[in-house]
């Protein structure tokens, strides 16, 4: 796996090494030890799929609140999103600061996103699915946002999203010192 540091510290894009012959190809997704040797400490204890039927359905920007932090590593398997990371960390010399990159099944590139750090993604196809890797596990009522459009991040969306919860459109903004 190549990791390829992002503006945002702690954000990273992970890229596989895929070893092909007549057959197709085979590729490692994780493995703790590597993410480790690479400065990135990543033991996922839960795995969620995320099914999206519509092109330009928007889920987020969403993180688990302190005690409860999640890192999360992000990888579509089918179609493509444009895949976002907000620094939230009030001690980040990025806070308010996003990134983004596509994710897609045929790139097959994902995106390790830290505690501290709200994520969301545009679907850019239809019937797009999304795969969570997580750790810790998701705690209910810990479960928080940030909207999508919310100007103190000024987030450049490739297009305004055609499918989004009324809960991800309606979180406050987020406020000049944070929240």
């Amino acid at each position: 796996m190549r990791f390829a540091q992002t503006q945002i510290p702690g954000v990273v894009v992970v890229e596989i090494e895929p070893r092909g012959d007549a057959r197709g190809a085979f590729a490692r997704l994780h493995d703790p030890a590597e993410f480790a040797a690479a400065g990135h400490p990543f033991t996922p204890v839960q795995t969620s799929l995320s099914r999206n039927p519509q092109r330009a359905t928007l889920r987020g920007l969403h993180y688990q609140a302190a005690p409860h932090a999640e890192m999360k590593l992000v990888r579509c398997v089918r179609g493509r999103i444009f895949d976002v990371a907000v620094d939230l960390r009030l001690d980040s010399p990025t806070h308010r600061g996003w990134t983004a990159c596509e994710l897609s099944a045929d790139n097959a590139r994902a995106l390790l996103i830290p505690e501290g750090v709200a994520h969301g993604f545009l679907t850019l196809e239809p019937d797009t699915d999304v795969l969570y890797q997580i750790s810790p596990g998701f705690e209910p009522g810990h479960e928080a946002g940030v909207r999508w459009d919310d100007p103190a991040f000024a987030i450049a969306w490739p297009e305004a999203p055609a499918l989004l919860s009324p809960r991800d459109a309606t979180y406050p903004d987020y406020g000049p010192g944070g929240r």
